[in-house]
């Protein structure tokens, strides 16, 4: 019952643990606390839970979104802009 709470629920934290939500916060915060410049690039090599919670945060989209991502091994997203404002570029299939 606890993680189907978890499933359904992004503020649910069973067992202690980290709810959806604060980890979408915390992962978010960090991407707007990196010293970006102008033109600067940031690399970040991530896990797929890390690069979803990214994208929810970066795009203001529904915690629920974050299960229907599926970042794929070796996978690249790119996000422009600047905390706040941030948008997704998808780039075509090489």
């Amino acid at each position: 019952r606890a993680v189907d709470a978890w499933f359904r629920d992004p503020r649910a934290a069973p067992y202690g643990g980290e709810s959806l939500l604060d980890f979408v916060t915390r992962v978010g915060g960090w991407l707007d606390t990196r010293p970006f410049e102008d033109g600067g690039v940031l690399v970040a090599v991530a896990e797929p839970a890390v690069v979803r919670a990214l994208l929810v945060y970066a795009l203001k989209a529904p915690p629920a979104t974050y299960w229907s991502l599926d970042p794929g091994p070796l996978s690249t997203a790119t996000l422009t802009g600047h905390p706040g404002r941030w948008i997704l570029c998808l780039e075509p299939p090489r």
